[in-house]
């Protein structure tokens, strides 16, 4: 009986360390975006943002029935092979009807030059990020339609609400308002 006991105390304790430690875990992950909100929400400005060395990349991406992206402002300096979280390589703005642009995401981007869809996928924020063919890829893949070579990608939509899912790339809600790259 004394056995048994020890081994039922044992496993409550156990039980409850592990517990601790997925409740630590997940505050320590609302902790990272909390700051990842608060060092990017300066960046709700366009000048702001081009202040800091992000400039506007291709046009406002979409991809009609599905959502759309946005406009990407891109930051060069930091597409250099490492997802930190506090400096996003991208900045994604949706065109507003005033001309102007409203921060909508973050992205994430790793250079992927050369790699196999099967390589090893990198994570940020503790997600998986996104393999994206290049026109030199060897899985037979169509490239992506930016022209790049391979990249992993991982957008976050921080400051609008997406339906399809926090870490989707599309995002339904959000419109390029005619100056899209398929026509929207």
């Amino acid at each position: 009986m004394r056995r048994r006991f020890s081994l039922i105390a044992v496993t409550v304790a156990a039980l409850s360390v592990m517990g601790l430690g997925f409740a630590l875990s997940a505050q320590a992950k609302d902790d990272i975006l909390k700051t990842v909100h608060s060092v990017t929400a300066r960046y709700d400005s366009v000048a702001q943002a081009e202040k800091d060395g992000y400039g506007k990349f291709y046009v406002c991406t979409e991809q009609p029935g599905v959502g759309t992206m946005g406009q990407h402002f891109v930051k060069g300096s930091l597409v250099d092979g490492v997802a930190d979280p506090l400096h996003p390589e991208a900045l994604v703005y949706e065109p507003q009807a005033n001309g102007g642009y409203k921060l909508v995401a973050l992205e994430w981007v790793i250079p992927a030059p050369g790699a196999p869809s099967t390589a090893p996928t990198p994570t940020v924020l503790g997600i998986h990020m996104n393999w994206r063919p290049g026109p030199e890829n060897a899985d037979g893949l169509p490239a992506n339609r930016f022209g790049l070579p391979n990249f992993y990608e991982l957008h976050y939509w921080l400051y609008k609400p997406n339906p399809i899912g926090t870490f989707s790339d599309w995002n339904p809600n959000v419109s390029c308002r005619g100056t899209g790259d398929n026509g929207g």
